[in-house]
């Protein structure tokens, strides 16, 4: 009886193990599938990851390349641009300007005031040869002391140059250009024609005649339209009036007129 009680007792352990294990392998399949399914999707994700960053990477050289075609596009519209102002043959100008002049030996400086007009002829867009003509006229100051005399201490007098020489522009855009020129030639200076006859070496003057002329300048030409620009030009000026150099210093301003095609 005592032996049929036990083994009652182990068939109820033994069954009840059983339907336990036969409950917990459904969800462990199922656990087994969803892992086999996460890791059958992981490829796939991977693949869509993938393809997603190589489409990014794609775009990237797309992008470069517009910015290389667009700043591409404008250099080549400021070549032309340049091209179209600075391919003239020929180039005329107008203006007027201001020199500190030394008029004498013992004289204070003076303010020179000119008018100026020249041509270039252009044998590239950036090298030309200049031709230029100028005329300068000042009231220098004579001190009573010095005057002789003639009671004359503001006499008028001129200088004239004919010069010529090569021009360069070093730096061009569409809008301005830098340019820089040097000239030599001749010049002739009046400077008894208001003495009523004194003579303007009797007030400390200069005496009238010709001499060398030199001239140095570096200008600024602001284009007004392909054809049309506005110069500044800040000058130095040599002569060589009474055997001896005057060192001035001055510019010129005007209008510019090109014409011509290369």
């Amino acid at each position: 009886m005592y032996l049929f009680r036990r083994l009652a007792l182990l068939l109820a352990i033994s069954f009840t193990a059983f339907y336990v294990v036969q409950a917990e392998e459904p969800s462990s399949s199922s656990s087994t599938a969803s892992i086999d399914a996460a890791h059958a999707q992981t490829p796939a994700a991977a693949d869509s990851q993938s393809q997603g960053s190589t489409g990014q990477a794609a775009q990237t050289p797309g992008q470069i390349s517009v910015q290389a075609r667009i700043k591409a596009r404008r250099e080549q519209r400021r070549i032309q641009a340049i091209h179209e102002i600075y391919d003239h043959l020929y180039e005329g100008y107008v203006g007027a300007g201001y020199l500190r002049f030394i008029p004498g030996s013992t004289l204070q400086r003076v303010n020179m005031y000119n008018w100026n007009g020249g041509f270039t002829r252009y044998f590239s867009e950036r090298l030309g040869a200049t031709v230029d003509g100028r005329g300068y006229y000042g009231t220098p100051f004579i001190r009573p002391i010095q005057d002789g005399g003639s009671g004359i201490t503001k006499p008028a007098i001129s200088v004239y140059t004919v010069m010529g020489g090569p021009t360069y522009r070093f730096y061009i855009q569409p809008k301005f250009s830098v340019s820089g020129r040097v000239m030599a030639g001749y010049s002739k200076g009046n400077f008894s024609g208001d003495t009523n006859g004194f003579g303007g070496t009797t007030l400390g003057l200069w005496k009238d005649g010709g001499t060398f002329a030199a001239n140095a300048s570096v200008f600024v030409e602001l284009n007004v339209a392909p054809n049309l620009g506005l110069r500044v030009a800040p000058e130095y000026m040599l002569t060589g009036f009474g055997s001896t150099l005057q060192n001035g210093l001055g510019y010129t301003c005007g209008l510019v007129y090109r014409f011509g095609k290369q």
